[in-house]
């Protein structure tokens, strides 16, 4: 026991900006990436070294919906990584050249060290300290092997009861003490690593959050390690989890005195189970309960671009969005717009199938209904907030404007997708501002506006899709009816379902799709 630091694992809001970081400054590589093991529509990305080893390995889960976490007392809250000290000079130069904001160097415990900020805020030390051997270099860094990140110095932790805490990593993870000041108390592990534990008396409390640390794991050298200190933290009434086979791990949870969570992983298998060394961190995993659903995973999970190369920059629109990208793609943008409840990862695997070469570009509504989106006001199950649906609606026509603009799409082959209340609203917003949307595709749609006003759709193709058991569906023929009064080209279906989407709906919207990107070509 005492083998130190396996990995830190924190939280960040920003997917591209974090890969910018970790990999395009600090040079790591990233080793892994995965769909949550506790949420498989959560990214896990995990950077380390060139051959990703315990000890070196940083992690993010993705949040990014997340809201802002506090840095208090129960939780660790600086990272500290291990580099050369006659290297000082080159990080704080190569942090001038990326415009990344840092400070020192400054002493502590004798050692020199640099502090700057990741995108989400948290506090990244790089301290100079011998002893650690050159790391194993990632080939597509730039950083020098003299200059690279040896490993994880440690971390630092905030303790309202620091003396409980130093005994609770003394007894169960082998540090011992090392030295101390008035307010911090140094431990170290038998591989050089350490842990600063924070007095934090007086300290607001940790709440959880993008820009926080979640938790530290240590390395244990077997599954049998593993069920040891579980038995003895059982048996000492500690606040444990169960032990989980995390595949590229085998661990356990557990809550120190002090609040801070704390994980026991095994150094194997390690990351090169499942991909070869030469190819690490460049394919999706998803835990093994959801294999039969990568594909859909693959298109609900954030994308991201490596450094350097071509990425979307996201602009500042009346609505949150997304983009999903496939691998060769057509020149065809599908905007996706929701039902109730939903969010602007809900209709991706399903447009996804239907159009497997269309860019799709994923909305999110400003509304809520108990607390879940949509997009406008309901005032009761077939009554709406009018006032509100047109506010929306100028919002939509602005964003879709504006996204043209800013995204380069081409108008010619843009094609909206509505369900539910998505559908509802792109119905609403073609009869208000005609000249925005002139091809969509309504799941389930009916309509919304009390007054709706005369409206020239001549040169606007409209699919409806019905479900024959929707419950909803006697709202739909009065929509059908004033688009057709209004000139649009109506395709208006019923297919055996509810108000649901499903495969019925796919092979529909497939062939509806196709028609117009090959007219549009």
């Amino acid at each position: 026991m005492g083998a130190g630091i396996h990995h830190i694992t924190l939280i960040t809001r920003k997917v591209q900006a974090n890969v910018d970081f970790y990999v395009g400054f600090l040079g790591l590589r990233l080793v892994k990436q995965t769909g949550g093991y506790e949420d498989a529509t959560q990214l896990h990305l995990f950077y380390g070294d060139g051959a990703a080893n315990p000890g070196s390995l940083i992690t993010f889960l993705v949040w990014e919906d997340g809201a802002q976490g506090r840095v208090g007392h129960g939780q660790p809250s600086e990272v500290a990584l291990a580099i050369d000290p006659s290297s000082i000079g080159f990080w704080l130069t190569r942090a001038l050249s990326h415009h990344i904001e840092i400070s020192g160097p400054s002493e502590e415990f004798g050692e020199p060290t640099l502090r700057l900020k990741d995108p989400d805020g948290v506090i990244v030390k790089l301290v100079g300290v011998g002893g650690f051997p050159e790391p194993v270099v990632w080939e597509h860094s730039d950083v020098p092997a003299k200059q690279a990140i040896r490993c994880i110095r440690g971390a630092t932790i905030l303790s309202e009861v620091p003396e409980l805490t130093e005994s609770f990593l003394t007894r169960h993870f082998g540090y011992r003490p090392q030295q101390s000041t008035e307010f911090i108390r140094r431990l170290v592990s038998d591989t050089g690593d350490i842990i600063d534990i924070r007095d934090a008396k007086g300290f607001w409390t940790s709440a959880p959050g993008t820009g926080t640390i979640d938790h530290i794991a240590f390395r244990a050298k077997d599954t049998n390690e593993v069920e040891r200190v579980h038995g003895e933290l059982a048996s000492s009434n500690s606040t444990i989890t169960n032990v989980h086979d995390r595949k590229y791990f085998y661990s356990l949870y557990v809550r120190e005195p002090g609040g801070s969570l704390f994980e026991l992983a095994t150094d194997g298998p390690g990351m090169a189970v499942d991909e070869a060394p030469s190819e690490l961190g460049t394919h999706l995993f998803v835990p093994p309960d959801r294999a039969d659903k990568i594909d859909e995973l693959r298109t609900m999970l954030p994308q991201f671009s490596w450094p350097g190369e071509e990425r979307v920059i996201y602009r500042d629109l009346p609505f949150v969005h997304r983009f999903y990208t496939p691998e060769n793609p057509d020149g065809t943008t599908i905007v996706l717009l929701h039902g109730s409840g939903g969010n602007e990862t809900s209709l991706l695997p399903f447009a996804a199938k239907a159009a497997p070469r269309a860019t799709l570009l994923a909305l999110r509504g400003r509304a809520t209904d108990e607390g879940t989106p949509r997009w406008f006001r309901r005032l009761s199950a077939n009554r709406f907030d009018q006032a509100d649906i047109r506010s929306e609606a100028a919002a939509l026509a602005a964003f879709i404007d504006g996204a043209i603009e800013a995204y380069r799409l081409d108008p010619e082959r843009l094609v909206f997708l509505g369900h539910s209340n998505g559908a509802n609203m792109l119905a609403a917003t073609m009869l208000l501002h005609p000249e925005v949307i002139r091809r969509a595709a309504l799941l389930r749609a009916a309509m919304v506006l009390e007054q709706p006003p005369a409206a020239d759709l001549s040169d606007a193709e409209v699919l409806l899709i019905a479900g024959d058991v929707d419950v909803f569906s006697n709202f739909g023929p009065e929509l059908e009816g004033l688009l057709r009064d209004a000139g649009a080209k109506v395709d208006a279906r019923t297919i055996p379902s509810g108000h649901g989407f499903d495969d019925a709906d796919i092979a529909v919207l497939r062939e509806w799709i196709a028609v117009r990107i090959t007219s549009a070509a």
